[in-house]
């Protein structure tokens, strides 16, 4: 089953945090994850968003995205972002089936 990660980021130091970014993809590439969306200027639709950029990964397996994370060349290139950034990652399962809309509007 898929395996979602969510980070929520505050950059405080774009220099060291680009040194993050520079070895991320070829690190990532190597563990069957996608990059489903990233964003330095989420709209933020309610409540606070005390953020400066928003990331959602996608990994085949629970296992898989273990692996990603807890790897060496993870754990190195992740050294930058923590020391240039505070923020918040969430793991989590995705539904069996995706939930679709009826298409109808309310009232309808």
């Amino acid at each position: 089953m898929s395996v979602y990660i969510v980070a929520s980021i505050a950059v405080e130091d774009w220099e060291e945090y680009a040194k993050y970014q520079a070895g991320f993809l070829d690190v990532f590439a190597r563990y069957n994850g996608e990059l489903l969306a990233v964003s330095d200027e989420p709209r933020v639709i309610e409540g606070e968003w005390p953020f400066t950029r928003a990331v959602v990964l996608r990994f085949p397996s629970e296992e898989d995205a273990r692996l990603w994370y807890e790897s060496p060349e993870y754990q190195a290139i992740a050294q930058h972002r923590w020391r240039a950034s505070k923020g918040t990652v969430i793991g989590f399962e995705a539904l069996p089936e995706p939930i679709v809309g009826s298409g109808q509007k309310r009232g309808t």
